[in-house]
This record gives C-alpha cells, sequence and structure tokens, in this order.
C-alpha cells in the first residue's frame, strides 16, 4: 500500500476513534478500555472501534400495576451469557463494547441492575463499586423500583440494594450461573405450569395457591393440590405452609405423605409475631424443603420467607425484598416492606442467638426463647403453650378473608387480582431473549458434572415427574438448544391443554 495511503488510514482511524470518544464521554467504564455502559439519546452505529449493543426491548419486564422492575433470574441469566460471549468473541477483541440504555428512566434502572450484577458475578465488583461505576461521569441518578401495589409508592427498592441482595445471594450459593437451567426457572414460573419460584434452593419454594380441582376459571388456570406431589416429592418438598384462608382441603396434602400448616393472615396484611414465630420454628423444625403459599404466592408468601432470610442470611430488608422480587417479580407488597425494615434489627439477633446457641459444647444450657414450649400439629391451625406459657389455644379460623368469587367477579383481594393479572398474560412463542446455540455454550453443563441445587430439573431420588419430562442427553449437543428450539411447540401445547393428569408435562423441554 503507499505510504499516502497508509497514512489517510491512519488519520481516519484515529478520528473515528475520536467521534467514539466524544461519544463515550460520561460513561460508565467496568472494564478498562473495553466494557461501558452509557445512557444516550439516539441509536449509535458500532464502528471499527466501537461495537454497541442494547436490551432496552430484548429484556421485558411483565408489571402488575406501575412496577417495572428488576428482572427475573433467568433474564439476568441470559443477559449475563450475552454478554460473556461479546467479551469471548474474536470479532470484537479489539473493539470496546458499550452496553447503551435510552432515557426511559424504567428501561434505563433494569439496564443498570443486569451491567451491575454482570460486574458483581463475574468482574468481582462489590456492590457498591459497579453502583459508583453507574452513576460516574455524567450519569443521572436512577429510578427507584417499586412495589406491585395498587396505589401510591410507599417504599422505594434502589439500584443499589439489587446489587447487594444479588451478591448477598451469590455469597450463600442460592444460584450459581454455571449449572443453573433457565429454561426450568421460565417454565415453572408461567401459571399455566404451576406458577412457582425457589427463593432458598432446597428450601424455600414460592407457589400460588392450589385449587380444589384444575380448571380455567375467568381466563385463570388453577390448579388442585395433586398437581404438584410429583414435583414436591422429587425435588424433597416435605411441608407445605397455607397463608391464605382454607380453598382446598388439607388432608389432600397430608394424605399423600406432606406435612400440611395453616398460618392464616389477611390478604395484604402483616403477619403478628405469633405467626412469624410460629413460621420459623416450622421451617427450622422441617427436613426438607417447605413450599409457601398464599393466594398468589406474591405478598404473604415473600413477607414470612423474608424473615427467614433475614434471620438465618442476615440478609438487610432491602436485600431481602430485592432478592425475592429477583426470584419472584411482585414479591413483598404495600406494608409488608416497611414490616420486613422494622423486624430487621430483632431478625438479626434471634439468628444471632441461635447461631451463638448451636455452637456451644453439648451440656452447655442456652438460652431460653418463647419458641420452647411451642408444640405444632401439622395438619391443625391450633397453637398450644404448655400451662406457664401466655398464649392460649385458639382457631385462627376464626379471623376472615374473602373468598375467591370467580363467577361474578365479587369479593377479590389484592392476591386474587395479581393472580388474575399474571395469568392473562399471553404464553411465550418463544424462550425471553431466546440465545442460539452458540449462546448457550459457555453455560452447558455436560452429562457427567453434578446437579447445583439452584438447578430446579432434576432431583437426586423418587419417581420422574410428570410435571416435565426429564431425559439426559446422551450426546455432546446442547441440551438448551434443544428446548429453545422447540419451545413454541411446547408453549402452544400446554396453552390447549394443561389440565390433566400430566398437567405440567411439557415434552418438548427436557432437563439437562
Amino acid at each position: 500500500m503507499p505510504l499516502d495511503s497508509l497514512k489517510h488510514s491512519a488519520i481516519l482511524s484515529t478520528l473515528f476513534k475520536m467521534a467514539d470518544d466524544i461519544e463515550l464521554i460520561g460513561a460508565s467504564e467496568f472494564i478498562k478500555d473495553r466494557l461501558y455502559f452509557a445512557t444516550l439519546r439516539s441509536k449509535p452505529k458500532s464502528t471499527a472501534n466501537t461495537h454497541y449493543f442494547c436490551t432496552d426491548d430484548e429484556f421485558i419486564y411483565e408489571n402488575f400495576y406501575a412496577d417495572f422492575g428488576p428482572l427475573h433470574l433467568a433474564i439476568l441469566y441470559r443477559y449475563c451469557c450475552k454478554l460473556n460471549k461479546k467479551l469471548k468473541s474474536f470479532t470484537l477483541t479489539r473493539k470496546r463494547i458499550v452496553h447503551y440504555t435510552s432515557f426511559d428512566q424504567r428501561k434505563r434502572a433494569n439496564a443498570a441492575v443486569l451491567i451491575g450484577a454482570y460486574a458483581v458475578i463475574y468482574l468481582k465488583k462489590t456492590p457498591e463499586e459497579a453502583y459508583r461505576a453507574l452513576i460516574s461521569g455524567s450519569n443521572s441518578s436512577y429510578l427507584p423500583f417499586r412495589d406491585a401495589s395498587f396505589g401510591n409508592c410507599t417504599y422505594n427498592l434502589t439500584i443499589l440494594d439489587c446489587l447487594q441482595g444479588i451478591r448477598k445471594a451469590l455469597q450463600h450459593g442460592f444460584f450459581d450461573f454455571e449449572t443453573f437451567d433457565v429454561d426450568e426457572y421460565e417454565h415453572y414460573e408461567r401459571v399455566e405450569n404451576g406458577d412457582f419460584n425457589w427463593i432458598v434452593p432446597g428450601k424455600f419454594l414460592a407457589f400460588s395457591g392450589p385449587h380444589p380441582k384444575s380448571k380455567i376459571e375467568n381466563g385463570y388456570p388453577l390448579h388442585a393440590p395433586e398437581a404438584y406431589f410429583p414435583y414436591f416429592r422429587q425435588h424433597n418438598v416435605t411441608s407445605v405452609v397455607r397463608l391464605n384462608k382454607k380453598i382446598y382441603d388439607a388432608q389432600r396434602f397430608t394424605d399423600a405423605g406432606f406435612d400440611h400448616y395453616d398460618l392464616f393472615f389477611v390478604d395484604g396484611s402483616t403477619p403478628s409475631d405469633v405467626i412469624t414465630r410460629r413460621f420459623l420454628h416450622i421451617c427450622e423444625s422441617t427436613d426438607g424443603a417447605v413450599a409457601v403459599h398464599c393466594k398468589a404466592g406474591l405478598g404473604r408468601t415473600g413477607t414470612l420467607i423474608g424473615c427467614y432470610l433475614m434471620k438465618h442470611y442476615r440478609f438487610t430488608a432491602a436485600e431481602t425484598i430485592a432478592w425475592i422480587r429477583v426470584c419472584r417479580p411482585g414479591s413483598v407488597i404495600g406494608p409488608q416492606q416497611h414490616f420486613l425494615e422494622e423486624r430487621q434489627a430483632a431478625m438479626w439477633m434471634q439468628g444471632d442467638v441461635q447461631r451463638s446457641q448451636q455452637k456451644q459444647p453439648r451440656g452447655v444450657s442456652r438460652l431460653t426463647s418463647s419458641m420452647d414450649d411451642l408444640t405444632l400439629n401439622p395438619t391443625h391451625t391450633t397453637i398450644t403453650t404448655s400451662p406457664a406459657g401466655i398464649l392460649k389455644s385458639h382457631s385462627i379460623d376464626r379471623l376472615q378473608e374473602n373468598d375467591y368469587i370467580g363467577e361474578n367477579g365479587l369479593c377479590m383481594t389484592q392476591g386474587d387480582k395479581l393472580r388474575a393479572l399474571k395469568g392473562r398474560r399471553q404464553p411465550r412463542l418463544a424462550t425471553t431473549g431466546a440465545l442460539r446455540l452458540e449462546d448457550m455454550k459457555m453455560h452447558t453443563r455436560s452429562p457427567s458434572q453434578p446437579l447445583s441445587r439452584m438447578n430446579l430439573g432434576v432431583g437426586t431420588q423418587g419417581t420422574i415427574s410428570p410435571l416435565k419430562s426429564s431425559k439426559v442427553p446422551s450426546s455432546s449437543t446442547s441440551a438448551s438448544a434443544k428446548r429453545i428450539g422447540s419451545s413454541s411447540s411446547s408453549s402452544a401445547s400446554n396453552l390447549k391443554s394443561p389440565f390433566n393428569l400430566n398437567m405440567f408435562n411439557t415434552k418438548a423441554v427436557v432437563l439437562r
């Protein structure tokens, strides 16, 4: 190439780089000269030096009312896969990669959590370091997240809260993206497939309340207790806690070998100290996982599970709310948010006391707690104490809550409305933000690898659940890719006939 042409090419390259530098003024830098986050008013064009991408219209939050995030765990996983692929791409090796978002404050907040969480999970930054990067330069503050209640917002959940909740969950092993089964998560969180999510893998499953029989009422799929039995057995769920008024007969669970407890309190309200203590005692005394439900499995369910997270894992109230919403969007509503804030110090203290007692050598007397003389009857709602106790036996059934009346739509509680809103969501014709085969390869687990606790697909013992057929791939071909390729047909078939003996079965969706 002639010398003049080389000089001309070098000048153009310098000019293009200067233009890119101007575009990135004020952008957040996560990897020096490599990874950036920017808020831009218009869609930029990638250049020889810079690759731009946006996820605002790819990863979308499904709201109930005015809530808009944070995006759930499966979306976070898919985002991390996407970004890892770009950072490892040979064609992008010499380019700066810029995740840009618009000035739509809701989309911008969700995008910030995605790249901030990536920095925490993969770049090993602290939540504070990731958040400082997000607000560096000319970046303005971010819109806080709000709850899924109808009406005014009374509690703000910040970007930093979300990053801290995700980091705390990561530290305690609540998820592992090297073994996370994204298709399992996306399958079971759908109303037609059971509407449940693991909050603490192997310990807490939050789900929408069962009904006397499986049917579709006012467009909302209702599932009978028997529909859950195979999955519960396969995943070592040994106890069920019901927080709403009796709709189904608890004996259907107990006859099947599950312990069943009733801890009713009014929809949209907060639990009493008695209910909170009893819930914690049930969970602490149970070998195996606990499936918890109210009507929608969001408000009351998330609140009591949140108390356990604060007591046993020392989550802050904000970290608790953030993590539970990442697992199960819409959880913890209205005054329940403030309740967790108020209970944080007490839960931490109780947890510290319990942990110190467990460390004591045998023979050393432990401190007496208010739970020492409380006995539990799994099949009844009666709470009893010793003669010296303060509490007296009473029936929780005396409290009232409007039953769901589907035919005429009357007497609908907050939980009914939330369930109905979720039930109206259209089934996905393809997996959210579906990735191609090469997108998933970096996280594909070979058949010989052990399952993590977050992998919800395969139980260690018991019969294979009709909720979802299980296959172990005999070749090295990605099972995730097979599932993604057939997700369209499986979603359609689920919608047509989800209510039979194999009501949650998805033949085209297999396990890893």
